[in-house]
């Protein structure tokens, strides 16, 4: 469906020739211009990293919102709408009031050069400054030092989730390089809530937090442990019990972990068990491992199957699925995937590769992505038995002519998983 306020964001992508352009200047100028309401949001809890800023997210929200608290969010990409990126006291923001901020930021940029993300950003800061709340996630764009969103002088908290190998082009070759841009979240006396990291990344982050006079709460002042029922959370103040979390996959227990650690080591809010325990058994958060069985997608495969949708993209993310499907041996695995060219599909699949049946690679239409050709030639490669499908609804009647359930996912991209959404009517609320 399209809104007024597409033709506007398709204009403002055009104020500046590049994609990605990481630097703070034209989004300082933009901020000026708009009387800085950078200045004038509620207490933030940034959130950078590469895997599980937005299930990170997702259990916030949820435990805030479980307090009574009111909680402006801003998140990236979208999946379907833009809209999406900008939730207002827990709703997303509306068409009109989004028109009305679109048209208003954009006469007062006056075609100056500005990123498609940070004008976007600027947009979100003033209409989260412009409506009052108890307190703003706010997620990174890209990176951390030089990212629109690190603009913010002085955050209630910083999160870091766990890095990995992603967006080289920008941030750098190494573990550490990359682990440096996302640490320039870190302020001067707040929080800096960390992720189980590896060695290399945690030296960096530690380095840099020190450097600027943060204070870091690494993972093992904090930890979970699984248990038959869920999980235990503990740091300094003892041990909670905890229950298995809403969100699909073991990863997530370290995801809502995160969450509880970075509230805990707070004094704004009062936050308490009973808080935690309704949020990570409530929250949501589309496109990762999300079951979509019930859809009209879902339904096309036989009597007893599962149909799963992820936007994981990196190698990571597929060591995270295989973990999860790397279970249930007996019943067939597939994968129906498209992913970016800028994408190391090759890493994606490797530790997917000894479960999968069978592969089916799509184009993502209208993105820069492989073939469905070429992504199945590179799973052929990583030795799994692959295929090019027209579409994911032909890949999945394929499925559905072997005769007998399977597990499904479909996987590779956000942007896919947006059209996925879309085509069966499950948009993001």
């Amino acid at each position: 469906m399209k809104h007024h306020t597409d033709q506007v964001l398709a204009r403002l992508q055009q104020h500046h020739p590049k994609k990605i352009d990481l630097s703070l200047t034209r989004m300082h100028d933009l901020l000026a211009k708009l009387d800085h309401p950078e200045r004038k949001l509620p207490p933030v809890i940034h959130i950078a990293g590469t895997n599980g800023k937005g299930s990170t997210i997702a259990y916030l929200r949820a435990i805030l919102e479980a307090a009574g608290l009111s909680t402006h969010v801003y998140t990236s990409p979208h999946l379907v709408r833009f809209a999406e990126r900008i939730r207002l006291g827990g709703k997303l923001i509306d068409e009109d009031r989004l028109l009305e901020y679109l048209l208003d930021c954009e006469k007062i940029n006056g075609g100056s050069p500005i990123t498609y993300f940070e004008i976007t950003t600027a947009i979100a800061f003033k209409a989260f400054a412009e409506n009052p709340a108890d307190v703003l996630l706010l997620e990174v764009g890209l990176g951390g030092r030089l990212d629109a969103t690190n603009v913010i002088d002085q955050p209630l908290s910083t999160i870091i989730t766990p890095l990995s190998m992603d967006h080289q082009q920008f941030l750098g070759n190494t573990i550490s390089a990359i682990a440096h841009e996302k640490a320039g979240i870190a302020k001067s006396d707040v929080p800096l809530i960390m992720a189980d990291q590896l060695p290399a990344a945690k030296a960096a982050i530690l380095t840099h937090s020190h450097s600027v006079g943060a204070k870091p709460v690494c993972y093992g002042v904090w930890a979970i442990t699984k248990t038959a029922n869920g999980f235990d959370y503990q740091d300094g103040e003892g041990i909670i019990s905890l229950p298995k979390p809403n969100l699909h996959g073991p990863h997530q227990m370290a995801n809502a972990g995160l969450a509880i650690a970075c509230l805990r080591h707070q004094d704004k809010f009062t936050v308490t068990i009973d808080h935690i325990k309704k949020g990570i058994t409530s929250a949501c958060w589309p496109a990762r491992l999300q079951d979509i069985s019930q859809s009209p997608y879902g339904r096309l495969l036989p009597k007893g199957s599962r149909l799963w949708l992820d936007g994981g993209h990196n190698p990571a993310a597929g060591e995270i699925l295989a973990n999860h499907f790397s279970q249930d041996r007996d019943t067939p695995f597939y994968l129906i995937c498209g992913m970016l060219t800028a994408k190391d599909a090759a890493g994606f699949l490797k530790p997917l590769s000894p479960f999968v049946t069978k592969f089916y690679g799509i184009t993502i239409i209208g993105e820069d992505s492989y073939s469905a050709s070429i992504i199945a030639e590179i799973a052929q490669q990583a030795g799994i038995r692959s295929t090019g499908a027209s579409s994911a609804e032909d890949a999945l009647k394929e499925i559905t002519s072997q005769g007998e359930a399977a597990r499904v996912l479909i996987c590779g991209s956000l942007y896919l998983a947006g059209h996925i959404l879309e085509q069966n009517d499950l948009l993001p609320t």
